[in-house]
């Protein structure tokens, strides 16, 4: 049976009157397009935060897979919400979380990596209903834990269910509309890319562009699933981005949530950095008064937790501001003690690589 995946992250539900409307859009879609619907859905905005923060108020020390199945419960919460509101609406709906979607991991709790999928509880659910809600960034590992996937890789889970499902794209609805050359919330004259090619959008990412997820990104280049990104505005969804194998085009991202490590020696940091790089965690080396210092970016979460484990000397020392300036191969990074500056910083560089004068965005192959 044909099938439209679609994912809406936690920016689409900031109230629970907000899933009302995304249930109303999947009515519609239903309606239009007569092919049955699979939702991923994020938790709500701001409640995984809320999770970790009282799963750790309780025990510092959480096992990872206890801190796992806690996290998971804001997308469980989520996906029990929608799978509501559409009932109202008098659809056939049900929703599924990891335990049943049929997608196994290895036991890296904090950011699980996807070994293997069944298609076959998910095509069982869709027989019976007309809408299947999914819990995104879950799954269970091969002793049947339950597993998470990452921070905000309800992504990854649109694109796993494509691909396992043999369709050739999903449509990811945020707050924009599609992939900027900046943050268009932060960067006035951000423009929106129209095309973009696997390896841009996922060096984007990996620098801290939020639109999509760099391992979604990976994943779906590796098995050929078209990514459209969309977002819901008043006269409906409105198409932004197409990521498919080819074009490229500048871009300014800016990481602000980054962990500053120092370590003992050039030795340690650079075994630090091995590991990061090995687990796909971006990171940047630098120096600061003298001492060797690693600069995580993504992940970090997960990269401390490997870091803990390493049984080296680094110690946390606070963060920085990364301003990445990405043009086709070429890129340069730049480091800000504070946000204002880098922002500023950020501005310039964007304003220079896209003058006002300058007409529509020329989106050149890769």
């Amino acid at each position: 049976m044909k099938t439209t995946i679609v994912k809406f992250g936690g920016s689409s539900f900031r109230d629970p009157c907000h899933y009302a409307r995304v249930a109303r859009h999947l009515a519609e879609l239903r309606t239009a397009g007569g092919n049955k619907i699979i939702a991923v859905v994020s938790a709500m905005s701001g409640m995984t935060d809320k999770l970790k923060e009282t799963m750790l108020g309780v025990n510092r020390e959480a096992s990872s897979s206890n801190l796992d199945a806690a996290l998971a419960t804001g997308e469980m919460l989520s996906a029990c919400l929608l799978d509501a509101a559409v009932s109202s609406l008098g659809i056939p709906v049900t929703s599924l979380n990891g335990y049943a979607l049929g997608i196994r991991t290895n036991s890296d709790f904090g950011r699980a990596s996807v070994e293997s999928v069944d298609p076959q509880p998910i095509r069982a659910a869709l027989q019976k209903h007309d809408i299947v809600i999914a819990a995104g960034g879950q799954a269970i590992d091969h002793s049947g834990k339950l597993t998470f996937l990452g921070r905000n890789s309800s992504d990854l889970t649109a694109v796993v269910i494509a691909a396992m499902l043999g369709e050739q794209a999903c449509e990811i609805y945020s707050d924009v509309k599609g992939v900027y050359t900046a943050d268009p919330h932060l960067v006035p004259g951000a423009r929106l890319i129209p095309k973009i090619g696997y390896w841009t959008i996922a060096q984007m990412s990996r620098q801290g562009a939020k639109v999509l997820h760099h391992r979604a990104v990976d994943y779906a280049r590796k098995h050929a699933v078209t990514i459209v990104c969309k977002a819901l505005t008043s006269d409906g969804a409105a198409t932004g981005t197409i990521v498919t194998g080819h074009g490229y085009s500048g871009s300014v991202t800016v990481a602000r949530d980054t962990a500053v490590l120092a370590v003992a020696s050039v030795a340690e940091r650079d075994t630090l950095l091995g590991l990061l790089d090995q687990h796909d965690i971006s990171s940047i080396c630098f120096e600061e008064d003298g001492r060797p210092c690693l600069c995580i970016i993504t992940d970090i979460d997960f990269a401390m937790r490997l870091v803990a484990t390493a049984g080296t000397r680094a110690v946390a020392i606070g963060s920085k501001v990364v301003v990445t300036e990405l043009n086709g191969a070429m890129s340069r990074v730049h480091l800000h003690v504070d946000y204002e500056s880098a922002m500023v910083h950020a501005q310039d560089i964007h304003e220079h690589m896209y003058p006002a004068a300058v007409g529509d965005l020329v989106i050149e192959n890769d």
